[in-house]
């Protein structure tokens, strides 16, 4: 049986956590920011974590070692 391929559009947009949680950056940062309020752009920051009925699909893409 042939090994399963990477996703590498998911290996790019996620990243794993030393305890396995998977973490995203949030969408709507990258343009048209004149139009979004302080706190929406504040709130934008950073990056967020992944629910768990996606969690599950993400990690379908990730062959390794999860």
């Amino acid at each position: 049986m042939p090994k399963q391929k990477t996703r590498k559009a998911v290996v790019k947009r996620v990243k794993i956590t030393g305890t396995g949680k998977i973490r995203h950056y949030r969408a709507g940062k990258r343009h048209l920011q004149v139009n979004k309020n302080s706190k929406r752009k504040r709130n934008l920051r950073g990056d967020a974590a992944v629910s768990k009925a996606d969690s599950n699909r993400i990690k379908a893409c990730l062959p390794y070692g999860l």
